[in-house]
């Protein structure tokens, strides 16, 4: 009999500059983590004149969070966070 193990943290960094491919395929990465029972941490770094774009970052991170809700049930944990060097959100499964 396999042991149950808690649900750990698992993160996705995502670039500035990322196609909508790389977001899709991140986002099957993630379903793949949630539904081995872990929540993820969305990051988004910023580095040099990306942080002046901070609303563009935004963007990104709520489409990628829109990718994976069609794909699978999810609920967030919290707010999105302004870090010193971008973005992270905390994304767990329904």
């Amino acid at each position: 009999m396999k042991a149950k193990r808690g649900g750990e943290i698992k993160g996705i960094r995502l670039t500035f500059n990322i196609s909508t491919h790389d977001l899709e395929t991140r986002a099957r990465q993630a379903e793949k983590f949630l539904k081995e029972g872990d929540a993820i941490r969305v990051e988004l770094r910023l580095r040099g004149r990306e942080k002046a774009l901070s609303n563009f970052a935004k963007e990104k991170i709520s489409k990628f969070l829109e990718i994976l809700s069609n794909i699978i049930s999810v609920k967030t944990e919290g707010q999105l966070k302004k870090e010193p060097r971008g973005f992270s959100i905390i994304v767990s499964k329904k």
